[in-house]
């Protein structure tokens, strides 16, 4: 009668652990992403789209989350017409992202720091072009909104079109290793 009582407790605690559980769909229609991708001579930018994602709660507190980007979205916002129509290309072809193979690039956060105050450092495993490296960053929620800005660096993915890095005699041309992200999320 003992263990009954003691397994009944059990499932009430782990039952009204899940129920406080939650997770929250993140529109993505009203959320945004931008990048910035610099070079020797300069930098452009531009924006990408959030295909889906999640993040999980208990209470008000993040335990989780996982994104999907819609790689095909990329596009250059500070170049017009032919250049722009160039850039994108480039960037979409296999020397940096290959959209037409890989549509999507993921994050799932496997590990979460609460830092007070709606603040988190996160670590998850990042996704692009097949290729999965961790990446850490701050993500500060407030209301129904959660916001970070990350620097990825794209040579761990396989990207090393430019690089300094891997080749020499470059000069001008150098592209750097990293891009950064400005992730504005609702939810």
């Amino acid at each position: 009668m003992k263990n009954l009582k003691t397994i009944a407790i059990a499932l009430l605690m782990a039952v009204s652990t899940i129920a406080s559980a939650q997770m929250k769909k993140v529109d993505a229609s009203k959320s945004s992403i931008t990048w910035i991708g610099k070079k020797v001579t300069g930098q452009h930018s531009g924006t990408i789209n959030l295909k889906e994602g999640s993040l999980n709660f208990k209470g008000k507190k993040l335990t989780g989350g996982s994104f999907v980007v819609n790689m095909t979205s990329l596009n250059t916002t500070d170049l017009s017409g032919e250049y722009q129509e160039k850039l994108n290309g480039h960037l979409k072809d296999d020397d940096f992202f290959g959209t037409e193979k890989y549509p999507t690039s993921k994050l799932v956060f496997k590990k979460i720091a609460d830092k007070g105050n709606g603040v988190y450092n996160v670590t998850g495993d990042l996704t692009i072009k097949d290729v999965t490296a961790p990446i850490n960053f701050v993500l500060t929620v407030k209301g129904a909104t959660a916001s970070t800005s990350l620097k990825i660096d794209r040579t761990k993915f396989g990207i090393k079109y430019g690089s300094g890095s891997f080749f020499d005699s470059l000069g001008d041309r150098a592209i750097a290793d990293e891009f950064e992200l400005n992730v504005n999320l609702q939810f």
